[in-house]
């Protein structure tokens, strides 16, 4: 394969060769997710990609380049639903990869040909801010909501933990994203490179000064936590029975809450007042309330809900939350009417679950407040802050991933709640039907070990409290906000730069000779 160097750059000869170079260099991400979890990798990851979109011949290239990239990183990291969706996960990934056809243009825009110092640092702002206004729009649940933002990759890294309790994993995108560039940068034009080398030492530096700087939260007591997890058993009914076998195994431990997977109870407690009256009776042999969720058709209200309900001793207590963002196509099709043909090609739902309205913080026995997600609820960093400025002392996941038990999905899930945490300076309990089950401190730091898929177990959690508030918490999304405006200013500065550009003026007409014409020109 030949390789021609352009104006921009080298550029691959076949236009099949480099659409497929794109959606690898595209996919080389989803390697610093879970499983692999090669956390580092995430700042080399782009290179690949950055380097190809800059070298595009031409605007329409770019924003090719920028597409296939973004439907190879769309693929990888959501590989695992392929069994659920079959084909249809390809047309959901080039769907969503269109989302990086403007930023393609951008990079070429602001990275192609041989940009000053001024420039490359400009692109160092622009680029990054361009991923994240990506990841922010792909965020909306109807589009499939934040799974696999790039920032999501650094759940294990103390000190990204901390910028996240600070803006975020929206900042630690951004960090992530500026790195790639200024290294992609470094590589492709060695004028620039001792300013990029510059701005890499500017980005640890920054990152060690929050880490000192970031304030910790104070400790504030306990909670003994149970997480049950049955594993993988098909029948509810034999589910709810090893549920409750595990459960009842807790006897003497002094637990203060138990915690069931999504979907452990298939039927609507107020209809089966027997299954009630099981789970209460687990509640006063253990001295504790036991948090269960109910996916079934409700007995007072049209549809299927799934939501998580606190059991105490003399029954459900009447603390409730019903889901409120339903997975796309798991659990409703978006625009059934249109896309209801999923249902052929895949596992998508047969009917649509109802959502629920509104958060909801439950108060223990013993005063303490927990803040209840279900599934990929989890994944929103929106529902977790606000859970936590209504009281939260506890954020819990109720989840169940066990469609994909042996993919990457499990683990991607699991570590998520390390985000959460560390953004909120709030514990934060993922209990899973099959794992992998999980617990994190304020911190974000693991407490006590995952629980893996292949365990059905119980396992109780000393889960420190902690007071006090993350600016992340106080302040939100202002990294966002921050990419979205140094977007806005750098395209005002491109039009006004086109504006003031002149135009360019028509070649003078050639002129008449005694034995010619522009018509016939002398031989």
């Amino acid at each position: 394969m030949r390789i021609p160097v352009g104006r921009h750059g080298p550029r691959l000869s076949s236009a099949w060769w480099r659409g497929a170079a794109a959606v690898l260099a595209g996919a080389l991400p989803a390697l610093a997710f879970p499983a692999p979890s090669l956390w580092w990798f995430a700042y080399l990851a782009l290179v690949p990609l950055l380097l190809l979109v800059r070298s595009a011949s031409s605007v329409r290239r770019a924003a090719l380049d920028g597409w296939l990239g973004g439907t190879g990183f769309m693929l990888a990291v959501h590989h695992w639903l392929f069994p659920s969706l079959n084909v249809f996960i390809v047309v959901l990934a080039a769907l969503l990869g269109l989302l990086w056809a403007p930023w393609g243009v951008l990079v070429r825009s602001v990275m192609g040909g041989r940009p000053s110092v001024p420039r490359a640092l400009i692109a160092v702002v622009v680029v990054p801010s361009g991923w994240l206004a990506v990841e922010l729009v792909r965020s909306w649940q109807g589009l499939g909501g934040p799974w696999g933002l790039l920032g999501a990759s650094q759940w294990e890294v103390t000190p990204a933990l901390r910028l996240m309790s600070v803006g975020g994993v929206w900042l630690v995108s951004l960090l992530v994203v500026a790195v790639n560039t200024a290294v992609t940068l470094a590589v492709a034009l060695p004028r620039v490179r001792t300013a990029m080398v510059s701005v890499l030492v500017v980005c640890a530096l920054t990152t060690g000064a929050v880490w000192m700087w970031a304030p910790h939260m104070t400790r504030d007591g306990h909670l003994k936590v149970a997480v049950v997890q049955p594993g993988v058993i098909e029948n509810g009914d034999a589910r709810f029975v090893r549920s409750e076998a595990l459960t009842r195994s807790l006897a003497g431990q002094h637990v203060d809450l138990v915690v069931w997977g999504e979907s452990s109870v298939g039927q609507d407690l107020t209809a089966r007042p027997d299954l009630a009256a099981r789970i209460a009776r687990l509640s006063q042999d253990l001295g504790a309330d036991i948090l269960v969720n109910v996916d079934a058709r409700r007995s007072d209200k049209p549809g299927i809900f799934k939501s998580s309900v606190l059991v105490g001793p003399d029954g459900p207590t009447g603390q409730r939350y019903d889901k409120m963002r339903l997975v796309p196509f798991g659990e409703y099709i978006p625009a059934r009417s249109l896309l209801g043909w999923a249902t052929s090609v895949g596992k998508a739902a047969d009917e649509d679950r109802q959502r629920g309205t509104t958060p909801v913080v439950m108060t223990l026995p013993g005063a303490a407040r927990v803040g209840p997600l279900v599934c990929f609820e989890s994944a929103f960093p929106d529902m977790s802050r606000h859970l936590v400025r209504m009281g939260a002392q506890l954020l819990v996941a109720q989840s169940s991933t066990s469609s994909f038990q042996d993919t990457w999905a499990p683990a991607q899930h699991a570590s998520l709640g390390a985000l959460r945490a560390a953004e909120t300076g709030r514990p934060m309990v993922h209990a899973t039907l099959t794992g992998i089950s999980a617990v994190y401190g304020p911190d974000g730091g693991r407490v006590g070990k995952w629980l893996p898929t292949s365990a059905s177990t119980a396992a109780v959690y000393d889960v420190p409290l902690a007071t006090g508030t993350t600016p992340y918490v106080r302040f939100g999304d202002w990294a966002v906000y921050a990419a979205l405006a140094a977007l806005a200013l750098f395209c005002a500065g491109e039009a006004a730069r086109a504006l003031r550009k002149p135009a360019p003026t028509p070649p003078a007409p050639p002129a008449r000779t005694a034995h010619g014409s522009p018509t016939r020109p002398v031989r």
